[in-house]
Order: structure tokens, then C-alpha cells, then sequence
């Protein structure tokens, strides 16, 4: 049956994420009517390296669509649209004919390029100019080395490239590829502003950037506006003549989901990393603490780019499946709230969870996790609890960042993703910054931001103003009185013990 948005009440939404794959339902208000997980495998085939199969990303995504669907009995001609939301920068390469991968997919957690951008950090002019086309800090973050990597290290790569034999693309472009069957090989300009080949100024890749990592441009997948028609999916598993409408890296897709739509408004996203993001308007903010100036998703009929200013924390709810799985402290995830509400301090214990290096404003890849100020009187719940309050210490210093470059005081923060449903992390997060943190009850910012994008896209919403006017429930974590000064003094004290530059 054919899908016309006259007839249909609901966005489906594909949120791809770094472990799991999310297929979720919204109505016209906003609310989430259904929505299925399926978690996928993490591979580490060596120190750093974190890889995953591009194959399972699809099927679980499939799976997660499937269940959702069957959990309320949803009927194919209820659904007015789809929007994708997906992990940035994760770098995926596939062979043009059969739409299979060559490699499995290069992760953004990866940190198997650092000592090529390191290479390139050696020349200040370059780094320069980096930042100056990208609005990026050279990183192995990013996807330009992970293609680079895979063209040099899989036998017959770069040749196959040089040849049209090969399609590069992040997450959202594999899924747009796999479920068109081949016929639209596109992303978003979110996605890609996040690739360090796209220059956020002049709209389009940048032949500057193809040159210094060594890519062919015939790799690369046709940029489209974050809200359009991305063609129509052909997947047996879909309904028939279900457009694309959507798409957005998952940062990008919370904040316009947070509906922060005025310079100024500012969000955070706790998942696996946490990020932060802030609208900074129609105009690039150049960041003086080596924040990055990415794209923000736009609205149908923008006259050009909206833009951001991002601090990116690798690990976030992260530093919690540590305390679960590699400590053992915890049975779930769950569980940390009320272990850290079982004291009444840290005892003095601070966590630093550079796992895999340092984020914004530090940017040292080569930083490594870090325990201090343990005593005899120290136990498990002071480091469960000093581990979640370094998500609260990190977030402070991107907030100084932020209000430094943009000459804006923060107010007030939106938070969402799994890690916001931790109320002491909530309230620790009002107290340490010193302002409220609003969190929405529907805690998927990042699938509605995908939704709204689409359903604007289709003509289910009409305008902004019109999603302004929804009344999504939120909770306000007030700050309360806190020795915010000694406790960060402590902080940046640890934080010199994990960092090396």
C-alpha cells in the first residue's frame, strides 16, 4: 500500500546508536507510542581499535523496526514518514555493485589513527587551516583518517576507489544505501561536517582536505539538507513507498529535538559519550578553547546553515557499564543511583574516565583513566559515586568553555540520553554548574529530533513554532548550595594526573 501523510498519525524514527539499534514511533504531540532496542556486538581486535559489523547494524535495525511495530500492532499505513538519527563519524566503506562492506566499520571511538593525526598536528599551519575549512580539531575522532586507514590497509582498496568501485559513508548513509537498495548514496550536512573533508563554510567537500589524507572524491555520498526527501525505501521489510525524510547525526538530531532553536539554547547528551552542543544562529562561532564549530540540522526553507558550538566526552554512561561489567560494582546500570545516594560524599575520591583520551577542551588522545585521593576509608560506592560525578565535572568545563567563546551566560541546560534518567547525576549536574538542568520524561531527544526533522520534511508538523507549542512533560533539577570552587579545585587536580599534554 502506498503511505500519504493524510491518512497517517505517526513518524517512525531508525536511531542507530553506538551499541544498540532503536526503532521508535512518535505521535503528532511527541510522545513516544513505541519504540524496540536491540543491542549489537562491540568488537576490540586490538588495544583502542573498536570496530562493528556493518551487516548486524542493518539487521538489528530491521529487527528493532520489526518488534516495534508488533508491540502495538501498528498498521504500514499509519506511518507518515522516516527519519534516521545515527552515531557520527563512525566510518563505513562498501563495494558499489553488491552494497557490501569491505571492512567492518571503523568506530568513532576508535583510536587506531592517532598516530597519523599526530603526524599532521606536527605542522601548526595545517592544523590551522583544519579548523579553519572544518570547524573540527584534528582527531582520529573523525572519519578523514578512518577512511584513510581502510584504503591503506584492506588489499586492493585504493586501487578499487580510484577505479568508482567504492562507497564511503557514516552510518546514516549506509543505512540510506541498504534500504533504497543501492539507488541513493546521500547523507545529511551534519553527518557530514563531522567527516573533517567538508568545508562548513562554503557548503561542499573540500579538495584541500581529499588531498591532505590521500581520498578520492568518488567515494563520497551526495550532502543534502538534514530535513529532505531522501528517496523512497525499497526494503521488503518496510512499507511499500515509505519515503526518507530526515536524517541527522544523533547530536545534532537531540538538539533540534530539545527544541533549542534560539542562539543560546544549550544541551546535553549523556549516552555512551556525552555531548554537548549549543546553537550559536546563523553564524560560525570560531572557538578560543578548542571547542568545535559543527552544522546544525535546520528546518524545510532555511536560507543556508545554522550552526553549533560542541564539546564532545568520550565516556559518559560509558564510565558506568565500566563500574558494572569491568569492576563488578554494580548488578545494573540502574543500581548506581542508589549507591551513590548511599553516601554523602566522595570521600575525597575523584574519577578522571579517560579511557580512550580526552575530549574537548583538552583534546589529549593519549590520556588514560585515572583513580585518586583513594584512603583506607574509601569504598565502592565513593568511587561509583566519584565516577558519576566526573560527568557533572566534564560538563562544567565545557560549559566555561562554551560562555567564553560564545559571550552568552548559560541559564539553563536541556539534558537527555540513558544517563540522564540518573536523578543524583541530575542534581549533581544543577549543583556543579550552578544552574537548572531541565530533563524531558521521554528521554529519546535524539529519535524525536530525527522526527520532527522528517515530519516537517513531509508536512506532518508545519513549522517550529508548531512543535514550540508542544507540551512535553520535563523534570527542573534546581541547583542547590555547593563548594562548586574547592570541589572543581579537585577535579582539575585529578584531571592532571590522567592528562599528558
Amino acid at each position: 500500500m502506498t503511505i500519504t501523510v493524510n491518512e497517517s498519525d505517526l513518524i517512525l524514527v531508525l536511531d542507530q546508536g553506538t551499541t544498540s539499534s532503536r526503532a521508535l514511533l512518535f505521535d503528532r504531540t511527541g510522545a513516544l507510542v513505541s519504540g524496540r532496542q536491540k543491542p549489537f556486538k562491540q568488537f576490540y581486535p586490538s588495544p583502542g581499535w573498536v570496530e562493528h559489523d556493518p551487516m548486524e547494524i542493518l539487521s538489528s535495525q530491521i529487527e528493532a523496526y520489526n518488534e516495534a511495530m508488533e508491540s502495538e500492532d501498528v498498521r504500514p499505513e499509519r506511518i507518515a514518514g522516516l527519519g534516521i538519527a545515527n552515531q557520527r563519524e563512525t566510518t563505513i566503506i562498501w563495494d558499489r555493485k553488491t552494497g557490501r562492506p569491505i571492512a567492518n566499520a571503523i568506530v568513532w571511538l576508535c583510536r587506531r589513527t592517532s598516530e597519523a593525526i599526530e603526524q599532521i598536528c606536527e605542522d601548526g599551519d595545517v592544523v590551522r587551516e583544519i579548523t579553519a575549512r572544518t570547524g573540527l580539531v584534528p582527531d582520529a575522532y573523525f572519519s578523514a583518517s578512518k577512511i584513510a586507514w581502510l584504503l591503506d590497509n584492506i588489499p586492493g582498496a585504493r586501487a578499487w576507489a580510484k577505479q568508482g568501485g567504492l562507497a564511503f559513508g557514516t552510518v546514516d548513509s549506509w543505512l540510506v544505501y541498504s534500504l533504497t537498495g543501492g539507488k541513493v548514496h546521500a547523507t545529511d550536512v551534519t553527518n557530514a561536517s563531522r567527516t573533517m573533508l567538508y568545508n562548513i563554510h562554503d557548503g561542499c567537500w573540500d579538495e584541500k582536505m581529499f588531498e591532505l589524507f590521500d581520498i578520492q572524491l568518488s567515494l563520497m555520498p551526495e550532502v543534502l539538507p538534514s530535513a529532505n526527501d531522501y528517496g523512497v525505501i525499497s526494503h521488503p521489510s518496510f512499507p511499500k513507498g515509505l519515503h526518507i525524510y530526515g536524517i541527522a547525526g544523533d547530536q545534532q538530531a537531540a538538539l533540534f529535538g530539545q527544541r533549542c532553536f534560539s542562539p543560546g539554547e544549550t544541551k546535553c547528551t549523556l549516552g555512551t559519550g556525552a555531548f554537548l552542543l549549543m546553537n550559536t544562529g546563523d553564524k560560525p562561532c570560531v572557538s578560543k578553547n578548542r571547542l568545535i564549530t559543527t552544522v546544525a540540522a535546520s528546518a524545510p526553507g532555511s536560507p543556508g546553515f545554522e550552526y553549533a558550538l560542541e564539546g564532545s566526552i568520550f565516556v559518559a554512561g560509558g564510565v558506568v557499564q565500566w563500574l558494572r561489567d569491568g569492576l563488578g560494582f554494580l548488578r545494573t546500570a540502574k543500581e548506581s543511583e542508589e549507591i551513590a545516594n548511599s553516601v554523602t560524599d566522595t570521600a575525597g575520591v575523584y574519577v578522571v574516565p579517560a579511557f580512550t583520551g580526552l575530549g574537548a577542551p583538552w583534546w589529549d588522545q593519549d590520556a588514560r583513566g585515572v583513580i585518586t585521593g583513594l584512603t583506607h576509608g574509601a569504598g565502592k560506592e565513593h568511587i561509583v559515586r566519584a565516577a558519576l560525578e566526573s560527568l557533572a565535572y566534564q560538563s562544567a568545563d565545557l560549559i566555561s568553555a562554551f560562555e567564553s567563546d560564545a559571550s552568552v551566560p548559560i541559564i539553563s541546560l536541556k539534558a537527555d540520553g540513558g544517563a540522564a534518567a540518573n536523578g543524583f547525576l541530575m542534581q549533581f549536574m544543577a549543583d556543579i554548574l550552578g544552574i537548572s538542568v531541565a530533563r524531558p520524561e521521554n528521554h529519546e531527544a535524539t529519535g524525536l529530533g530525527a522526527a520532527f526533522l522528517a515530519g516537517l520534511s513531509c508536512g506532518f508538523w508545519r513549522d517550529k513554532a508548531e512543535l514550540l507549542s508542544l507540551e512535553i512533560a520535563t523534570k527542573v533539577f534546581l541547583p542547590r548550595p555547593a563548594d562548586r570552587q574547592a570541589l572543581m579545585d579537585g577535579w582539575h587536580r585529578a584531571l592532571d594526573s590522567a592528562r599528558t599534554k
